[in-house]
């Protein structure tokens, strides 16, 4: 739009100071709106003749001045529409695409810094990008959703008819990370009786309105502004500790936190006689402290929480990643 603007009104100054090369079919004077009226109908079609050039410069003016504008104003409007176009194709090929896998997709609602974050550790951990969802609507949310090459549903998260076209009620997980308490908890309850057996996971900014949240139907609620002021408060008190707790929130290089099935080979074992560091032990879906005496002994159908290398190393082989059996029950 602005180089449309910048291109007539260019053409108008210049049609405007040679208007003494111009004549009106009225009353033969140009004035400037008329000049603004010329370049209009000029730059966007052939003219209508009412206004015309009759003097010898104004004529080679228009020949080798206004004309290739008039071709670059064309250009532009083709080059824009086009682009439109094409941007509605992607836009029904990546709906396409995770239509087709529907019942297995995550639906991200909020495309900010926590949403980014969440969907680039999704696609990290073998996620595919079609199989996410995002909800936002925000212009810049996107722009950015294009980018990254995700299919987004632009609306307001709050409103059933925008959650159902982007699937919530075949979802098996909605991540809902927007910048408000008051409309998670909306979006969380909408997604609830859209999807009563979803795995809801919810950010919240204040930590009073954690209960509101599990009430309203979230499965996990993340407390950002209490995340944010204990790792402060840690860095503070000790700066290493800090370096290492943000190192196991980053993704892809240092330490990580990870959930692995139980080896059949490792039945039986402490939880510390493992090479991982185990740090809990989930058992009929409790989540219990390494330590605690009911996971003296780990047995078939326990699951792992462990800290380990991000990387596979020569000297800590990742388990469960060379065709060992797992002990899982069944």
């Amino acid at each position: 739009m602005l180089l449309a603007f910048f291109l007539l009104l260019s053409t108008a100054m210049i049609v405007w100071l040679d208007r003494d090369g111009y004549t009106d079919s009225v009353d033969g004077k140009v004035t400037f709106l008329e000049a603004i009226y010329y370049t209009t109908v000029t730059l966007s079609t052939t003219g209508y003749g009412d206004i015309a050039p009759v003097t010898t410069e104004a004529r080679t003016i228009n020949a080798f001045v206004i004309t290739p504008l008039r071709v670059a104003f064309l250009v532009l409007l083709i080059n824009t529409t086009i682009e439109v176009l094409a941007s509605q194709g992607r836009d029904m090929v990546r709906v396409a695409r995770w239509r087709r896998k529907m019942g297995k997709h995550v639906v991200v609602v909020g495309y900010g810094t926590k949403g980014r974050s969440a969907v680039g550790t999704l696609v990290s951990n073998g996620w595919a990008k079609e199989s996410v969802v995002i909800v936002d609507p925000t212009s810049q949310a996107l722009e950015d959703a294009h980018l990254d090459g995700l299919a987004i549903v632009t609306g307001d998260a709050t409103r059933r008819e925008v959650l159902r076209r982007a699937g919530v009620s075949e979802a098996s997980q909605v991540i809902i990370t927007t910048d408000r308490d008051d409309t998670n908890v909306l979006a969380t309850l909408t997604v609830r009786q859209l999807n009563p057996d979803a795995w809801i996971i919810v950010a919240v900014r204040e930590h009073e309105n954690v209960p509101l949240m599990k009430q309203s139907g979230a499965d996990s609620v993340i407390t950002s502004s209490d995340a944010v002021g204990r790792l402060l408060g840690l860095s503070s008190l000790s700066p290493t500790l800090g370096q290492v707790m943000e190192d196991l929130l980053s993704y892809g290089e240092g330490l990580e936190v990870a959930e692995r099935d139980l080896l059949v080979s490792e039945v039986g074992k402490a939880p510390q006689a493992l090479p991982d560091q185990v740090i809990a032990v989930v058992r009929d879906e409790k989540v219990y402290r390494y330590f605690d005496p009911v996971v003296t002994q780990l047995a078939r159908g326990d699951r792992l929480i462990v800290v380990r290398s991000a990387k596979e190393l020569p000297w800590a082989p990742r388990p469960g990643t060379h065709g060992e059996d797992t002990a899982r029950e069944g």
